[in-house]
């Protein structure tokens, strides 16, 4: 399932760098159902995190600059009203997907949204992080990705995802399985789920709310907390 996204885009942006390593990085334009599309490579990301401003409907502040704080770890509990779901987060090998994370829970943004995705065919992931539900949000800023040689999304993966290839910003997926089909190289992993994943596979047991492999879950999954220790 792909959606539509933001198109608009202010130029002259304000760029907001962080000085952290980084590595060549490639990505694939493809949806996370595995549908084929023309990879196409990335210029070196600089040594540094760059939040971009955006213009969306909701926005909130970019997050902080601090290096030290963006590769802390970090424990998180997402408590949903299926239940709570705990993963450690890759702040090593995903800085700024994990500094954007923290920064969006500790501001509320996550709180009261429902998750807009599960899929139950070929591949097994809950997709959250858009507060309106429906997968077109941006937190009113985005950035690279980060982290994806080699990535893989086996069960208990949080990796990034997006509507635009490249353009990470709020929205984010659970691997509750493995997958039964090669996942591409393009969603940032940025944490893994330590404990909850039986949460999720009841999620995903449940299906969709129309019956189909891909789309909204039958019963709604909302984040009613997010704990970042």
């Amino acid at each position: 399932m792909t959606h539509g996204a933001p198109d608009v885009i202010r130029r002259g942006t304000t760029v907001l760098a962080v000085t952290l390593g980084c590595a060549v990085l490639t990505w694939t334009a493809v949806a996370l159902t595995g549908e084929d599309a023309e990879a196409r490579p990335v210029a070196l990301v600089p040594a540094s995190c760059e939040y971009t401003l955006s213009d969306p409907a909701h926005r909130v502040s970019l997050p902080p600059t601090d290096p030290k704080t963006a590769r802390r770890p970090y424990t998180v509990t997402l408590g949903t009203n299926m239940g709570n779901v705990v993963f450690e987060s890759l702040g090593g090998s995903a800085p700024c997907a994990t500094n954007s994370f923290v920064h969006l829970a500790r501001n509320g943004y996550y709180r009261g949204s429902a998750c807009h995705r599960v899929s139950t065919r070929q591949i097994f992931v809950l997709e959250c992080g858009d507060p309106a539900g429906e997968g077109t949000a941006d937190p009113g800023y985005y950035f690279k990705d980060e982290n994806l040689m080699g990535a893989t999304y086996k069960a208990g993966t949080v990796a990034m995802s997006k509507v635009v290839p490249g353009r990470n910003g709020s929205q984010f997926f659970i691997s509750y399985a493995d997958p039964q089909v090669r996942m591409p190289e393009s969603w940032t992993p940025f944490g893994r789920v330590i404990r909850g994943l039986d949460v999720l596979k009841e999620i995903g047991a449940k299906g969709t709310r129309s019956g189909t492999p891909d789309g909204k879950p039958k019963d709604p999954v909302v984040i009613e907390s997010v704990t970042v220790k």
